[in-house]
């Protein structure tokens, strides 16, 4: 049987809510039978596929019912939890436009000038999107520098001064109770406020731009925390980076800017109202996601690219020249005011979050005979890469079976913090590794037990922001690390990041992974050029970006976009060839062990992602096989009574519902006229545009396409529209508002094709239809979804209200 217990989910809340935060707006489990039915084989009769103006009703098992009656009013302490599920709480965005009568109207309306004015209006959202997320970026990277400098300096004063006199224990204990304290802040702030702004929020976006609405992904509030949270967690001392949330920021940015209003202030600004539909809405989070990678790496290129390698599905030709816009845009913002800022206004010199530095081509040059060297680089980074993921899987699973309530989360953040200093601690004062001051940029050189002039160099490692760390062990000359050092603070910053990863705090995983990578690679570059006697080739700075390179790329599994970052960030072309092979490397070994990181993160939390093609393998199964039946229909003049019962029934809460002919009171079906959404109907309920209203002239007006703009994207639910009993026996004419072509597919088409169309025209419904043009089945995302490739062929993921 599938598990129908409630788990911890983006959205963070134990409630089957969708993005309005009301209750009963979920999808149903809709091919009528039991989660635990989904794997078994499904016997179809002619009067199962179609029911006209009836309720579907979800046939649950009885054990289910059972279950969910005996389930406690409090939380469990155990949440069980299995991979093989697919959630029905995730709705689809629909990227389908509504061809109906009022979108034709509209479009005869619109002259020349008016789709001129459109087109400006997109490229004025682009540069707004790249400014606002430039600002944003500013203000982490300001705030974090301020509030860091102060935390190092105080605790830098307290060891100074307690190394004199004895009794170091109470800066460890301060250090540990200064990280704990910040992290509880940024913790709570996400725990209890808004959950959905935990982690980087890269998966959470790569699912929206894959049709996939996440609950509150793309509100304001959520931005708010997780600026507030990525400074506070970066602050608190955490193995995180503050550059992966600038993915997710940037998108938020792009969302709220595009539909020129904000719901979570409850302001229409009634600017921009043409591009309020899902399609416009996705190609500027596209822009947004670009532009938040521009300005974490300053690289717009690498923005661009990793928009279309992670994360949109959809793509076309004019969107790229916008999105590389509002990229270049965002860096110069970026560029701009931190220059401004650092005191010298005229020189652009801090394109990004994070600057790699110049790679000086002469002394950095690598020959031939390097080339199998960095291969077996990409070896390494890979299978450390699947061992990172394959730990934090496994927490990951811990965390949604126990720690699921927030003050738990928020007790484990706390926790991580503490021993995160306290490690560091531990490490400086047991290494005897002292470097001179002299010639050395540290910011914060900690003496300890050095003697005077030198100071504590894995304290630089530990007593810097990750950035900083990253930079120096890139640029620091031969010399400047004993290999122990290097080796130890590896093995630890792997362990503490594997921990930190999917904690309740707003963090990213980009910059600990160059950190453990360039650590690694410069230990590697030590040994090398100590085997060589020396050699001038084998210069450890160069070995560290190769391991930088290889420890993101064998986690993250990116490719072609992180080649182009690592070349934009380093400004350094001579390196692509070597960055790339690393990667590939790094990628194919990783993939043999494990998926990688966000992929395995989006697959813990069922969401139905539809990847790239369909499974190789499944080409003998049919629309037949795969569709839900049976299908609620209404008739094209259909009673408001029926229409308010099929809406209200949390039990077949559907979203689609094809529109046939027929005569009232027969149930002889002709072909299928067309498509009508839930959120359509609801519009018309709410202005009662029923037929006899129309004819007593009742109605104020004909309902526009603006009036369905208005709604979008928080629609009314059913419950909170009033229909008198006597409007119940009235009749709605659906002719004018649905959708009179949607895509259809014969029953006898096999699973790829559906999938390729499903996923290249980013639908939401795809109908299934016989030789006679009658609907007998429908296809949505949930269905082709639960098909993937496991290790023993092709399996089906059960249905389960998780």
């Amino acid at each position: 049987m599938a598990n129908v217990a409630k788990k911890v989910s983006w959205s963070g809340r134990d409630r089957d809510d969708d993005e309005d935060g009301r209750a009963g707006e979920t999808t149903p489990l809709l091919n009528g039978t039991g989660p635990g039915a989904a794997g078994s084989a499904r016997q179809f009769t002619p009067s199962s596929f179609l029911r006209i103006g009836q309720l579907s009703n979800v046939d649950l098992n009885e054990d289910i019912h059972e279950l969910e009656t005996e389930l406690p009013r409090q939380r469990p302490n155990e949440i069980p939890h299995n991979e093989k599920l697919l959630s029905l709480k995730y709705e689809s965005l629909d990227y389908d436009n509504s061809e109906n009568q009022l979108f034709l109207e509209e479009e005869r309306r619109i002259n020349h000038a008016a789709f001129r004015t459109v087109e400006i209006k997109r490229w004025v959202i682009c540069a707004m999107i790249g400014i606002l997320t430039g600002l944003v970026a500013c203000f982490i990277d300001i705030v974090v520098e301020n509030l860091a400098g102060l935390k190092y300096r105080v605790v830098k004063d307290n060891i100074d001064k307690f190394t004199a006199k004895g009794g170091l224990s109470f800066s460890l204990l301060l250090w540990a109770t200064l990280n704990a304290s910040v992290v509880m802040v940024g913790s709570v702030i996400v725990a209890f406020i808004e959950p959905v702004a935990a982690g980087s929020g890269i998966p959470q976006i790569k699912c929206y731009l894959n049709g996939v609405k996440i609950p509150h992904v793309v509100r304001l509030k959520t931005l708010v925390i997780k600026v507030c949270g990525v400074i506070l967690s970066v602050v608190g001392g955490l193995a995180v980076g503050k550059e992966g949330p600038m993915i997710h920021s940037g998108s938020v940015i792009a969302a709220g800017i595009s539909q020129g209003r904000s719901t979570s202030l409850k302001r229409d600004f009634k600017i921009f109202e043409y591009f309020r539909r899902d399609t416009e809405k996705r190609d500027f989070v596209s822009a947004g996601a670009a532009a938040g990678v521009s300005a974490a790496f300053g690289a717009p290129v690498g923005g661009v690219l990793f928009s279309l390698e992670e994360g949109a599905s959809f793509w076309n030709q004019f969107l790229t020249w916008r999105i590389f816009f509002a990229s270049m845009i965002s860096t110069f913002t970026l560029n701009s005011v931190l220059s401004v800022y650092h005191g010298n206004a005229w020189d652009l010199s801090s394109p990004g979050l994070i600057n790699f530095g110049r790679f000086d081509s002469e002394k950095m040059v690598y020959t031939i005979q390097e080339i199998p060297i960095f291969i077996f680089m990409g070896v390494v980074g890979g299978i450390l890469g699947a061992l990172f993921n394959a730990l934090n899987y496994w927490l990951t699973m811990f965390r949604i079976r126990y720690i699921h309530r927030p003050c738990l989360q928020v007790v484990e953040a706390m926790l991580v913090a503490a021993v995160t200093a306290t490690v560091g601690f531990v490490m400086i004062y047991c290494s005897r590794d002292c470097q001179p001051i002299q010639g050395s940029s540290v910011a914060y050189p900690l003496q300890l037990f050095c003697a005077d002039g030198e100071y504590n160099s894995m304290a630089t490692a530990f007593f810097n922001t990750p950035e900083k760390s990253v930079v120096n062990l890139f640029h620091d000359p031969p010399g400047s690390y004993n290999p122990m050092t290097l080796g130890m603070f590896t093995l630890m910053y792997f362990f503490l990041a594997c921990w930190t990863y999917g904690l309740t705090v707003s963090a990213g995983v980009f910059i600990p992974s160059l950190l453990i990578g360039a650590a690694w690679g410069r230990l590697f570059g030590i040994s090398l050029s100590y085997l060589t006697k020396g050699s001038i080739w084998a210069d450890p700075g160069k070995y560290a970006l190769m391991g930088a390179a290889a420890q993101l790329g064998g986690i993250v599994r990116m490719t072609l976009s992180l080649t182009v970052i690592m070349m934009e960030a380093t400004g350094n072309v001579t390196y692509g060839f070597p960055i790339m092979l690393v990667l590939m490397t790094a990628k194919i070994v990783g993939d043999y062990f494990v998926e990688g990181l966000y992929d395995m993160h989006i697959q813990l939390q069922s969401v139905p992602f539809l990847h790239w093609e369909a499974p190789v393998t499944s080409h003998s199964l049919t629309a037949r096989e795969v569709m839900s039946t049976p299908v609620t229909c209404l008739r094209r003049i259909e009673r408001v009574g029926t229409v308010v019962d099929i809406l209200s029934d949390t039990s077949s809460n559907h979203n689609g519902f094809p529109v046939v002919e027929s005569n009232p009171g027969t149930t002889q079906v002709a072909g299928l006229r067309g498509l009508i959404l839930r959120s359509q109907l609801i519009v018309l309920l709410k202005h009662k545009v029923f037929v006899e209203r129309a004819n007593l002239s009742l109605v104020q007006r004909r309902l526009k396409l603006k009036d369905f703009r208005d709604a979008y994207p928080r629609f009314p639910p059913i419950q909170s529209i009033h229909v008198s009993q006597d409007e119940r026996d009235c009749m709605i004419d659906l002719s004018e508002f649905m959708n009179p072509s949607p895509y259809t597919v014969p029953q006898e088409a096999s699973l790829p094709r559906v999938f390729k169309l499903f996923r290249a025209l980013g639908l939401r419904h795809l109908v299934v239809v016989d030789n006679r043009n009658e609907v007998v089945g429908m296809v949505t995302r949930k269905d082709l979804a639960r098909y993937r490739l496991g290790k023993e062929g092709l399996e089906e993921l059960s249905l389960a209200q998780t």
